[in-house]
């Protein structure tokens, strides 16, 4: 069965055909319209049309930033776009009647298709971190999505690791969001530059940009081996690694999975990671290690999670 994949994001909707090995056999993005959901329903029922016009579809999976209900149906909350309690697989249904519709949230169908045909597929229990704008995650066991009691587990982004630390958006303060996120290494960065040293060279960069660091600008340095923009990279790796020692404490998984855009950064993100994560897990020397790898389907991660989790829900429906 082909199934179709959406993967909603804050600047676009991206979609795809896809088969059962998790091939992408067509695809489309549109902007994503956040200020308007009805328009973006819009949108993301004529992507499906679209799409499903050469193709043979059984179902389609849409993923979603935010908080899914067990019944993968209703999106109780996302904090960039207008969704409260919105019964989305309901109104897609009444547009798309013949076709099975299943929602999931955006970290699971991406962590979902790194287990099936990514970095995961040769272990049963994994445990991913998407570091992008914020922090996602995922987590895989015995097999299976862990989805929790309510539907909403797997918030990995949300766990805190400073006690009475930054706020967060979701109303907490110190969550691994704030301290291992794209937008927590620019903060870091910028830290660097201001102390000047070794930041020379972020200090110099951000005056060349209009007195702002960009992830772009961080990036590149951080791929050019610049020394101040390494430390940041590494504070932020020693935040990450900190938090999975505390998750495998609680998880016990084989892999830890790294997407998003800050895993670009490779083996340079990976090092620190490990050494927080040997230097806080319990029973150093006697528990067995994991291990720690970059994700590998990065962009097409969301559309081919989503379509396989469709395919899967209708099968079983």
């Amino acid at each position: 069965m082909h199934a179709i994949g959406i993967d909603i994001g804050g600047t676009k909707i991206a979609g795809a055909v896809v088969s059962e090995l998790g091939e992408i056999l067509a695809e489309d993005r549109v902007a994503t319209n956040a200020a308007d959901p009805d328009a973006m329903l819009d949108d993301v029922v004529t992507m499906v049309s679209r799409l499903r016009a050469a193709h043979d579809v059984g179902a389609v999976g849409v993923a979603a930033p935010g908080f899914i209900d067990a019944s993968q149906s209703i999106v109780y909350y996302t904090p960039n776009i207008r969704w409260r309690n919105e019964p989305l697989r309901q109104k897609l249904q009444e547009r798309l009647g013949d076709l099975h519709i299943t929602v999931d949230n955006d970290a699971n169908a991406a962590g979902w298709a790194e287990f099936r045909f990514g970095a995961g597929r040769l272990v049963s229990d994994m445990t991913m971190l998407t570091i992008g704008t914020g922090v996602g995650g995922a987590i895989v066991t015995e097999d299976r999505l862990f989805r929790g009691g309510f539907g909403t587990g797997g918030e990995i982004g949300h766990l805190r690791v400073v006690p009475n630390g930054l706020p967060c958006g979701c109303g907490a303060r110190g969550c691994i969001e704030q301290y291992g996120s794209g937008r927590a290494l620019q903060r870091m960065a910028n830290d660097v530059a201001d102390a000047g040293g070794i930041g020379s060279a972020l200090a110099d960069a951000r005056e060349q940009n209009g007195g702002q660091l960009d992830g772009a600008i961080v990036g590149d340095l951080i791929l050019a081996d610049d020394p101040g923009a390494l430390a940041a990279l590494r504070r932020l790796g020693r935040h990450l690694g900190e938090a999975c020692a505390s998750l495998s404490a609680v998880l016990d998984p084989q892999l830890f999975v790294f997407g998003g855009g800050v895993a670009s950064a490779g083996d340079r993100l990976l090092e620190p990671i490990k050494q927080a994560y040997l230097n806080n897990l319990p029973a150093r020397g006697y528990h067995p290690e994991p291990d720690f790898v970059i994700a590998e389907l990065v962009n097409d991660a969301g559309v081919v999670g989503a379509a396989d989790l469709a395919r899967i829900h209708a099968r079983t429906a």
